[in-house]
């Protein structure tokens, strides 16, 4: 208790220190000269008379404050007594109170009063305010002589104690109450109401009762001798004031004060961005009348905080019938077409030019500056009991306007920043209502969906080249190029690099793939003396160039090996494409890891090969609906691989066997209107698999006509509709489909939706026929699939497949990639004659039907590196020698990560 009491009472004293109080002064001071300023150079006719009111204020407060900082100045810098100059400005200073006073009760009831004239009261007043003033002024002229103000004749004293009663108990309670009497008549604008209670509330109130306060002790004392020279009070009364002022000016002009401003101001919602991006996205999607409505309510009420049954949206000459509303929105809407069709053109231009009517911001323009034109728009408003009134246009036509009921948001004012949000919203729904009137917002939303599908797979192709790009960085990081001499059937290593390139020795590992390629290159040079290049890989998976020339003697050969450029790349194939200017395509199957999985799907070239794998990665490279049409044994394989190259992460998929004849699937894919089926909480697969999922439906023919219908739809526009009701939802899921049926006929014999053909067919993927491929591409496909099988070099030797195997395995006519590599394990198996009992599938990623094994298969060692992918290998098979096994790497290197992730 007792440092509470020291605490305030070193408060007490600093705050009633001389020094402190000369600087309050000087503080207000700065305050008021600023504001005095601004006033001055104001240029506002409609308040002109009320600005002189406050000048004349702010200047009777002036003279008092410097009254203050002479005296307090005295004390500081001089011996601290009074001289003629004191005294004098001390007189002017009690001159100054009426005038100040006077000024003050004239602003408080000009500010209330519409069209305010000085009425005979006022110059009564007036004349009673300018005596004291004169009398003062006439003693600091004629009555000079006095040093000390305790030597003013007794009348001066009498003088002051009644202009103390006169300004504070007189003038200020009559100004007061004639407030309080036009407060209770509620005929002022709420921004002019909300503008004086701030007024009198943070300001006039408090400074009229610490100046009576203050000057108390002298009014009632019976004594004519009284000086006040304890300066707490008046350092904490300045010190409140000025802040008080600082609020209530920065508040006022918020609220358009005088009118200094046009709108009511408010502060930028930096939020509103992202709550308008919801909006537009709902706009983008709405497909008739009725949704707009609810659209605008939800905008509204999330960007204003207007409930939802305050804002309605009339549009014009639109079909709707408003009588049929068992409310007010009928009578609403007559009253509106009335008065925008029985009023003259001139009010229709200023209702344009206003852009928007809002009851309070018209209230209040009106109140000080009258016109026909504002006054009309105020009837208006009255007459519909609106607080606001949008306007929608579309070329220069009023198309419709948004109306918010009166008092819906009865607290709060519109601002400038609110109008600007709400003339942005009116823009672009009118766009919105224009296009839909005209029947073509469907065309609009499939121009859309196109501009994004497009943009998606630039996007793609933009990541293919910068990957391509990556991997000649990598394989680039070696600039050396190995040589090789080949002569007598042995290879002699010509430099360094040539052993870091190969890593073994090429004449005892023979059956090596690397080795069997420069025997082959080498043979072709020797026997025709002319140069060749061939592509191997290395150990690592990266892609090597042979190129064998004859030397100078012809005794011998020369092979260098180098990692290869791009032009090596693209040189060697490019003459079989179709379209000559996708050699860019061509690098991406080469050098990018969707390249590879397509090459790993079909291990061969040539020109069919080539342009169908070309085909292949365009579509994976995209989000379009695809068709694949094909062998019903390779479609799950080829969907596995459109999906891994889309980096999407849940692939589902839907096997039709037979004609499906319940509304079950249709739920299950769209969802179903509670009206028709029970409720449920399981969300449709549309929605499930959201910018995450692929949706692979196996026999598309065998959907109902209805299903087909909305499947159509939601690829063409990128929305569906909840199954039976006109809700509709947007997803973002890639839609594969396989049949191999010819739709086209079906489509003929009604059986097929044409909506969901047209769709489907702009991008079909349809595998071209293995019986009909040339002979030299076919050799190419097996002896690819047939290194696949094997991947342990010590067997492949052994186990490759000559050209009478894969003469044989043709002649038993495979339809799909899968029967050929049953057909091609099956011969390997009857050519080991070493009881080899290597298990290994042909491919693990295209064998398996679960995408997340299969993502694995395909990635092979570096797989192990990926600790979700090792958790989901772990869970599956609980091996690491089945781990090693499906990924190809050794026990080891399983064991390693398995300790490292805690794989247990």
């Amino acid at each position: 208790m007792i440092h509470i009491e020291t605490f305030l009472s070193t408060i007490s004293s600093l705050l009633s220190s001389t020094p402190v109080v000369f600087i309050v002064m000087l503080q207000a001071i700065s305050i008021k000269t600023y504001l005095l300023v601004n006033l001055i150079k104001t240029n506002n006719k409609a308040s002109k008379l009320l600005i002189y009111f406050l000048i004349f204020l702010l200047l009777g407060s002036l003279i008092t404050d410097f009254d203050w900082i002479f005296v307090l100045s005295q004390k500081l810098f001089l011996n601290g007594s009074e001289n003629k100059f004191i005294v004098f400005w001390r007189r002017l200073s009690w001159g100054s109170l009426t005038i100040q006073y006077q000024a003050l009760a004239l602003f408080l009831e000009g500010l209330i009063t519409d069209n305010f004239r000085f009425k005979l009261r006022h110059k009564i007043y007036i004349f009673l305010s300018s005596l004291p003033s004169l009398f003062f002024v006439s003693m600091g002229l004629f009555n000079s002589n006095i040093l000390h103000t305790a030597e003013k004749p007794i009348l001066e004293f009498l003088v002051e104690k009644i202009t103390c009663f006169y300004v504070y108990f007189f003038l200020m309670g009559t100004a007061l109450v004639y407030c309080f009497i036009t407060f209770r008549k509620k005929t002022l604008p709420r921004l002019l109401i909300k503008q004086v209670t701030i007024l009198l509330s943070t300001l006039i109130i408090p400074f009229w009762l610490f100046d009576l306060l203050q000057m108390s002790p002298f009014i009632f004392s019976y004594t004519l001798e009284w000086l006040n020279n304890h300066y707490l009070y008046v350092s904490c009364s300045n010190i409140f004031l000025t802040i008080a002022l600082l609020y209530s000016s920065r508040k006022m002009l918020g609220l358009r004060f005088l009118n200094f401003n046009p709108h009511v101001q408010s502060k930028v919602d930096l939020d509103f961005m992202e709550k308008f991006k919801v909006i537009l996205e709902q706009l983008s999607h709405v497909t008739n009348m009725q949704e707009l409505n609810h659209i605008t309510q939800n905008f509204f009420k999330e960007a204003f905080t207007i409930p939802l049954n305050r804002t309605y949206l009339y549009l014009r000459n639109a079909g709707i019938d408003y009588k049929t509303y068992q409310d007010q929105r009928s009578t609403i809407y007559s009253d509106a077409e009335t008065f925008l069709a029985t009023h003259d053109k001139s009010l229709c231009t200023y209702l344009r030019n206003n852009k928007i009517l809002v009851y309070d911001e018209l209230a209040f323009s009106n109140f000080y500056e009258s016109c026909p034109h504002r006054q009309a728009a105020l009837n208006f408003l009255d007459t519909i009991q609106a607080d606001l009134f949008l306007p929608i246009y579309q070329k220069e036509s009023m198309i419709g306007y948004v109306i918010v009921d009166r008092a819906a948001r009865n607290n709060t004012f519109y601002n400038s920043t609110e109008y600007d949000e709400m003339l942005i919203f009116a823009s672009y729904l009118g766009n919105i209502i224009n296009l839909m009137r005209h029947k073509n917002i469907d065309v609009l939303m499939q121009q859309e969906k196109a501009l994004q599908d497009e943009l998606y797979q630039k996007h793609q192709e933009i990541n293919q080249y910068k990957e391509s790009i990556r991997s000649f960085f990598r394989s680039n990081k070696q600039k050396d190029i190995g040589i090789i001499f080949y002569k007598n059937r042995r290879f002699t290593f010509g430099n360094q690099a040539a052993k870091e390139f190969l890593g073994f020795n090429p004449n005892i590992h023979d059956g090596h793939q690397i080795t069997r390629s420069l025997k082959y290159i080498a043979q072709e040079v020797e026997t025709y003396k002319i140069p060749q290049t061939v592509f191997t890989k290395d150990q690592n998976g990266n892609k090597l160039v042979l190129a064998a020339v004859p030397s100078i003697e012809k005794t011998n050969v020369i092979v260098s090996i180098y990692y290869p450029e791009i032009s090596d790349l693209i040189k060697k194939q490019i003459d079989i494409l179709k379209d000559p200017s996708e050699w860019d395509y061509l690098l991406y199957l080469e050098t990018t890891q969707p390249g590879k999985l397509i090459n790993q799907l079909i291990p061969g070239s040539g020109q069919i090969l080539l342009n169908f794998k070309i085909e292949l990665l365009k579509a994976a490279l995209h989000k379009k609906a695809t068709l694949i049409t094909m062998a019903p044994s390779d479609t799950l394989a080829m969907a596995q691989v459109l999906h891994t190259i889309s980096l999407r992460e849940k692939l589902h998929t839907i096997t039709l066997s037979d004609p499906v004849t319940t509304h079950d699937l249709a739920a299950k894919l769209f969802g179903m209107n509670p009206i028709f089926g029970q409720k449920t909480n399981e969300k449709p697969l549309l929605e499930t698999l959201d910018q995450t999922g692929t949706l692979f439906i196996q026999n598309i023919h065998f959907l109902p006509l209805d299903v087909q219908d909305y499947l159509a739809e939601f690829i063409r526009y990128g929305f569906y509709h909840i199954y039976k009701s006109e809700r509709k939802m947007t997803s973002n899921v890639r839609i594969l489909c396989s049949s191999d049926q010819d739709l086209g006929a079906l489509v003929t014999q009604k059986k097929f939706s044409k909506k969901l053909l047209d769709e489907l067919k702009t991008t079909n993927i349809q595998m071209p026929k293995l019986d009909q491929l040339p002979t030299e591409e076919w050799n190419e496909l097996a002896h690819g699939l047939g290194e696949q099988v094997i991947k342990n070099q010590t067997f492949k030797k052994l186990l490759t497949l000559n050209e009478k195997d894969k003469a044989k395995i043709l002649s038993k006519q495979p339809l799909s990639l899968h029967d050929l590599k049953e057909h091609i394990q099956e011969q390997l198996k009857q050519k080991s004659t070493n009881q080899i009992t290597h298990e290994k599938h042909i491919d693990a990623a295209i064998e398996t039907s679960e995408p997340e094994l299969a993502q694995a298969a395909r990635l092979g060692k570096h797989a192990l590196k990926d600790k979700k992918m090792m958790s989901t290998l772990w869970s599956k098979f609980k091996n690491q020698n089945k781990i090693a096994s499906f990924l190809g790497v050794n026990r080891s290197s399983v064991s390693r990560r398995c300790k490292l992730f805690n794989l247990k």
